[in-house]
């Protein structure tokens, strides 16, 4: 990635921010959508008078759609170019989601999610590439910085805006909102991406690559949602998927090993140490930190019963400290290395778990608001630069198709990671309550949500210690990041170069 050796080490320039700026208006609305929608399931299963089991494949369908296209997200763009792909992949999205907000049905809501999903899936491995190809390696912190922030601040805000127009409007403006900023996203990327980077040679389509990786993708995040809603990884079925999955990525591992660079993902870029520690580390970020952002707006709004938009807005510390912490700890990346900054990222983001595994019925919201202002402070210290060091000694040439690598890697993990934090949470609950000779019904999250509001009295306390304990597994995970992190650069240019300075932002 040498495009950007003629800039500033110590600056991004123009193009780059201008770019990063793009890329994040189509960002933020795939990731605020998430957290949105899953506020509403309760209201949609209403409105469209659907079963909560049923009304949950608009989340499930969804991410099996993202889990279809992130393969084939690397050699779209080598075939057509990133700006031609991001267009689509944005316009797709937009599409959706207009399709969605005039759904008459719950099955006719399912399958437009489903075309979202396909639009959605190739906008954060599109992005990734775009930034890492236009920032070049001595800026990949700060340029990863950017993108950041829709990510990091999606799980924060999303509730707030999903509560909202749940509270305040009718179920098809959480679709709608997204109209505008898709118009807008395509608009700003038609006028200010740059084109003309596919390859001439990007060669056939890998199509049993593809069904191979795809496929197996599907089995092991399926497996992760019913795992999540079982509350466990007992049932067979559960169990079935999983290994249906770990089977699919073995024989996609052989077919790659056998036809090298032309396969849709190539695993020999794990060859690459940094790159390999990355995707490790990006795995156990995803497992530990995004898993325990399930369990924040969980704990407000049943333990202590608040609402949807109350509790994003004790959510939001979390936000802050990550916007301190990416505009810190981009600049830091850049100079002395994510080897130095993610271990630190790490440590504050044990420091700032701690508080919430002591969580009672009555704790302070002010401790815990600055608990989570720590806490989002490790998270951004942490993510980004991970993501920065993964492609910082990859060829520009690998960059599109080690993009959907680390996409595919933090779908997974951040799945397994919930299912793990929810089983952590679930079966403490239920170990407590049999304890008080409570009988115990349902699993997963229906078990929490369906407990009767004149019986929170007596159960909140018993549910809080069980998000403790929930918690205490969060920080185990966060803790295992320290591994693949020893492996990181602990130095600023990774070729040891000096770069004359050029005029920059």
């Amino acid at each position: 990635m040498a495009n950007a050796d003629a800039a500033s080490p110590d600056k991004l320039d123009r193009s780059v921010i201008v770019t990063g700026l793009v890329i994040v208006s189509g960002m933020i609305m795939v990731v605020l959508d998430t957290t949105i929608v899953n506020v509403a399931l309760d209201t949609l299963s209403h409105e469209l008078d659907a079963t909560l089991s049923t009304t949950q494949w608009v989340v499930t369908g969804y991410l099996l759609a993202v889990a279809l296209v992130i393969p084939i997200t690397g050699w779209a763009m080598d075939r057509f170019g990133s700006k031609a792909t991001w267009i689509t992949a944005v316009t797709m999205f937009t599409l959706g989601s207009a399709l969605c907000a005039t759904a008459w049905s719950i099955e006719s809501l399912i399958v437009f999610r489903i075309i979202q999903g396909l639009g959605g899936g190739m906008l954060l491995p599109g992005g990734q590439a775009i930034i890492a190809k236009a920032a070049g390696p001595q800026r990949l912190g700060r340029a990863m910085s950017i993108i950041g922030v829709p990510m990091l601040l999606g799980p924060v805000f999303g509730p707030v805006i999903g509560g909202a127009l749940v509270e305040y409007t009718s179920w098809h403006w959480i679709f709608l909102v997204n109209v505008p900023v898709g118009i807008l996203a395509v608009a700003l990327a038609v006028w200010k991406l740059p084109s003309g980077d596919h390859l001439d040679d990007a060669g056939r389509l890998d199509y049993l690559g593809l069904a191979l990786l795809s496929g197996s993708l599907v089995c092991l995040l399926y497996g992760l949602s019913r795992a999540s809603s079982e509350g466990g990884f007992g049932d067979w079925t559960v169990i079935a998927w999983l290994i249906g999955g770990a089977v699919g990525l073995a024989l996609y591992t052989w077919h790659s090993l056998s036809k090298g660079a032309s396969s849709i993902i190539d695993v020999r870029l794990l060859k690459d140490r940094l790159f390999a520690s990355g995707t490790i580390a990006i795995f156990l970020v995803a497992i530990g930190m995004f898993g325990g952002m399930l369990l924040l707006p969980l704990y407000y709004q049943t333990a202590r019963g608040e609402g949807a938009l109350t509790a994003g807005l004790l959510l939001a510390p979390q936000g802050l400290g990550a916007i301190v912490a990416m505009v810190i700890g981009g600049r830091l990346t850049d100079r002395i290395g994510a080897g130095w900054v993610v271990p630190v990222g790490v440590v504050l983001a044990l420091v700032g778990t701690i508080p919430f595994t002591q969580v009672e019925a009555d704790s302070s919201y002010v401790w815990l608001s600055v608990a989570l202002f720590v806490r989002g402070m490790g998270l951004g210290a942490v993510m980004m630069p991970t993501i920065a060091a993964a492609y910082t000694h990859l060829p520009e040439a690998s960059v599109s198709r080690a993009a959907p690598t680390l996409s595919a890697i933090q779908q997974v993990g951040a799945s397994l990671g919930s299912a793990l934090l929810v089983t952590a949470l679930t079966q403490r609950f239920t170990h407590n309550l049999t304890d008080q000779g409570v009988p115990v019904s349902g699993g997963g999250t229906d078990q929490i949500s369906s407990v009767p509001p004149e019986a929170m009295p007596i159960i909140s306390p018993l549910l809080s210690e069980a998000f403790g304990f929930a918690f205490w597994v969060a920080f185990a995970l966060t803790a295992v990041i320290f591994i693949p992190a020893m492996f990181f650069p602990r130095h600023g240019n990774p070729r040891g170069q000096s770069t004359p300075a050029t005029p920059g932002l």
